[in-house]
């Protein structure tokens, strides 16, 4: 079966907007690294099109805008050429290398899962918090960052009951920023 991850920046007061934070070059080799290691990314409608419009290559030129650091360019061609699955009730369609997730959440994420391959990959903010609902989550990846943002939206509000979870690696990042990563205690 392959595994569910989810991986988040956050800032020390609870912040998980990505404006919040200020990415550098380490950072998007670890990301880089956690995308290469999944078989396919799974997004919410508003995480897709964020990815999307940021990571995509634009397709009449194929070059990436002049924002776009050399040492992006890993995690941007990772990203574009992953498969993705999309989760949204509003979408028609989607390309990108991408497909539509219908149906009833658990159902259709417990397939993905079945399917074999090294993982699944999940980010965004809503998605995760109805997949942890269900406990379809195998591996919680928090990116702490050293700031406070004193704004924004904050991981899992409104879970309904608490998720225990085990500490199974930490990581320091030059910026200072601890990569934690947990599992559900079944």
């Amino acid at each position: 079966m392959r595994p569910l991850r989810y991986s988040i920046n956050v800032t020390l007061d609870g912040c998980c907007d990505h404006l919040a934070i200020e990415p550098d070059e380490e950072l998007h080799r670890h990301h880089a690294r956690n995308l290469a290691e999944a078989d396919a990314l799974l997004f919410g409608r508003v995480t897709y099109q964020m990815m999307e419009e940021a990571w995509r290559e634009p397709a009449e030129t194929g070059v990436m805008p002049d924002w776009a650091e050399p040492w992006v360019m890993p995690f941007a061609q990772t990203i574009h050429a992953a498969k993705k699955y999309v989760v949204s009730t509003t979408l028609d369609r989607v390309d990108w290398n991408a497909e539509l997730l219908r149906g009833d959440l658990r159902e259709a994420v417990q397939r993905l899962k079945q399917e074999p391959g090294s993982g699944i990959f999940v980010g965004g903010v809503k998605l995760p918090l109805a997949l942890a609902e269900l406990g379809l989550i195998d591996e919680y990846e928090f990116v702490v960052h050293p700031r406070l943002a004193g704004h924004g939206p904050t991981l899992f509000a409104g879970l309904s009951k608490p998720v225990d979870l085990k500490l199974v690696s930490r990581h320091e990042l030059d910026s200072g920023a601890l990569v934690l990563r947990y599992v559900p205690r079944r």
